[in-house]
């Protein structure tokens, strides 16, 4: 008997001990996901860091939401397409398994490359290829005067002038926008005198290249007149059209020729036509009408919100320019034969020159300077802008429609429509080249350079 309760005592104090041994141990530890990212938004196929901070772990499983997988400890990716993924760390130790997640947003990368980008030249068409990635829609902004834009994918865009230009591209996507810049360089190209062969019903341009060479622009038939105005920020050719008195109108149109609109009607006979690009306006000289009154009138660059600045009775205007620069207008009149300054709305009109008249006016802000023909006196002349220190440019024995200048070469070009001829000289009249006879009665003129 004793024997046995010597047993039961053995074995109890046995399964104390092991009982006890097991208290003392520590419980196993469970391993803790955690992870962090070098950026949490990052453009397609820019590297992404991420650094494991697991604990109790031995073993990782990374998902990146576009179906790859990794089981390094701190992997690197990439993503090849926008969008928003879901980035998943599983990490497993003895004490078994724990998941972490962090979402990761991927926009699109924008590039381009511009064709030829060591020999862009104005008026010749630039070509950009975009190499963006994982964007949905683009917006180009070309960095010109005129803020153009587009929202082709690989547009073509025609330069108007020489310069340098920031060209940006946005390319976008749900997730967001990212954009490139790049800076290219426009090269001048041969300048032209854009002219009314008022004869034939034409506008042609003759290449101001050494060439000599005339070429026909437009077929004017049935809406030629004798003015003439360039907006060389959008690209714009304004002319007046006096075929049928009481039914002038004003009409524009691009260069590149096509886009011919009609812009203002019901005009008696429009002659001069100047531009204020910058304040949105074109100005013209009117002949007067039913009630013999001449009218100095303007309007919006697109036709609208006509007004007559300036009425004269008996005006019969011609010749108008105006200086930008100090906010003046210059026009002449035919029947009281004056030339007269005024504010840009036609206020405090002055006579500045009188007993002089002509069909061409124009303003050299650089030197200063205003230039008109007299017709009175067949003499081309110029003044101070007061109209003060009139002297002779030329005795040309011709009425000239139409002036240009060329400010940055100190260069003078007029028409001469009973001469038949372009003219070129330098600011003085000295100097004078024929630079095209035999033409049908050119008329208005611009410079495009």
């Amino acid at each position: 008997m004793k024997s046995k309760i010597y047993a039961y005592l053995t074995l109890f104090l046995v399964l104390a001990t092991v009982i006890s041994c097991k208290d003392d141990e520590e419980p196993t530890p469970q391993a803790a996901a955690t992870f962090t990212a070098s950026k949490t938004t990052a453009q397609v196929d820019e590297t992404i860091q991420f650094t494991n901070t697991s604990e109790n772990a031995t073993a990782f499983k990374w998902s990146f939401g576009d179906g790859t997988t990794s089981k390094d400890v701190s992997p690197t990716k990439s993503y090849q397409s926008s969008g928003t993924y879901l980035v998943s760390l599983v990490s497993t130790g003895v004490g078994g398994s724990t998941i972490s997640n962090m979402s990761i947003t991927v926009v699109p990368t924008a590039a381009f490359t511009v064709e030829d980008a060591n020999n862009l030249v104005a008026l010749t068409p630039v070509q950009f290829t975009n190499a963006s990635k994982g964007a949905t829609s683009y917006l180009w902004s070309f960095g010109n005067e005129a803020a153009s834009t587009s929202t082709d994918e690989n547009p073509a865009f025609t330069y108007l002038k020489s310069g340098t230009y920031k060209v940006t591209l946005a390319a976008t996507s749900p997730e967001g926008t990212t954009t490139s810049e790049q800076q290219i360089i426009v090269k001048t190209a041969s300048p032209d005198i854009y002219f009314v062969e008022y004869g034939n019903d034409l506008i042609k341009k003759l290449a101001l290249d050494g060439s000599g060479t005339v070429t026909t622009f437009l077929d004017v038939a049935g809406i030629s007149g004798p003015g003439m105005a360039y907006d060389d920020v959008h690209g714009k050719i304004y002319f007046t059209d006096f075929t049928t008195t009481f039914e002038g109108k004003v009409w524009r149109v691009n260069l590149d020729g096509t886009e011919l609109e009609e812009l203002v009607t019901g005009l008696v006979e429009p002659y001069g036509i100047a531009l204020d690009v910058a304040e949105g306006k074109m100005y013209w000289a009117d002949e007067t009408d039913n009630d013999n009154l001449g009218h100095i009138s303007r309007a919006n660059l697109d036709g609208t919100g006509r007004e007559d600045l300036v009425t004269l009775d008996d005006g019969g205007f011609r010749g108008i320019a105006l200086d930008l620069e100090n906010r003046k207008m210059y026009y002449s009149a035919q029947y009281d034969r004056n030339i007269y300054m005024a504010d840009m709305d036609g206020t405090n009109a002055t006579v500045i020159v009188p007993g002089a008249y002509g069909f061409a006016i124009a303003v050299d802000s650089k030197n200063h300077k205003l230039y008109f023909e007299d017709y009175m006196q067949d003499l081309f002349q110029m003044s101070d802008l007061d109209g003060s220190n009139v002297t002779t440019v030329d005795d040309v024995a011709t009425r000239i429609y139409g002036i240009a200048i060329d400010s940055e070469k100190d260069k003078l070009y007029w028409s001469g429509r009973d001469s038949g001829s372009l003219e070129e000289s330098d600011m003085d009249g000295s100097n004078k080249v024929t630079l095209k006879s035999g033409l049908a009665s050119p008329r208005g003129i611009f410079l495009r350079k």
